[in-house]
């Protein structure tokens, strides 16, 4: 279909040229001028067929080439969409893993951290109550500074923090061991000693903070008692 448009068009073209010569040569026109005409024609139409042929082919490949970059450009395209993909799934996973090795444990550390925290302050007092509030102990008001016959105590928790108070002397022993409890640190775990000279802290009903030999301010030691026994 294409050489015969290509052929009609070269015949259309050397048409006027073929007209051009005839009316010009044909008083003196012979043979040998004849075919003269006809090998100039036919030069005319060669000439003109490798023209048209190879600018058909060069636009043709240029198409080829148009149509081919385009085909390239959506298959990078699609690569590119898959490696996107493939990064937001691979992103996805390291958080994924970076929430349950890392973050996840390092919350549950802290938690821990936090209830340990939270024992060592309170004692463990909370675990015995299985969660039910304890029963606050009254505790004597506390005297002034300037009042006679007063001594200052300081417990040494277990957890570094020290809580000072002051007492009558004549108050009762057991009020000791109600503070400690009040502040988490219940007696059946834990226990009561003097700094120096260290021995346990004897307290017997009945008997007053100066029967026990705390006549000045000092130091008592809140210390964990041995659950092995």
């Amino acid at each position: 279909m294409a050489p015969r448009g290509v052929v009609g068009i070269f015949l259309f073209s050397a048409l006027p040229l073929l007209c051009l010569e005839l009316r010009r040569g044909i008083p003196d026109l012979g043979v040998k001028d004849l075919i003269l005409l006809c090998g100039r024609i036919f030069l005319l139409l060669a000439l003109l067929t490798l023209i048209i042929s190879v600018t058909t082919s060069w636009l043709n490949s240029f198409k080829s080439s148009q149509v081919y970059l385009k085909e390239e450009e959506e298959k990078n395209e699609k690569r590119q969409k898959l490696v996107r993909k493939k990064q937001q799934e691979a992103q996805g996973e390291k958080v994924s893993r970076y929430i349950e090795n890392v973050l996840k444990p390092h919350q549950e550390m802290k938690l821990r951290k936090l209830e340990e925290r939270f024992y060592q302050m309170t004692g463990e007092t909370w675990k015995l109550s299985n969660g039910h509030k304890l029963g606050v102990l009254d505790l004597p008001e506390e005297p002034p500074e300037t009042a006679d016959e007063v001594v200052a105590v300081a417990l040494r928790c277990p957890s570094g923090r020290v809580l000072r108070r002051r007492f009558f002397k004549s108050c009762s022993s057991q009020v000791l061991f109600h503070w400690m409890m009040k502040i988490g640190y219940h007696i059946s775990l834990y226990s009561l000693s003097t700094s120096f000279p260290r021995r346990p802290l004897e307290v017997e009903e009945g008997w007053s903070l100066q029967d026990i030999g705390i006549t000045m301010d000092t130091v008592l030691n809140v210390e964990e008692k041995d659950q092995s026994n």
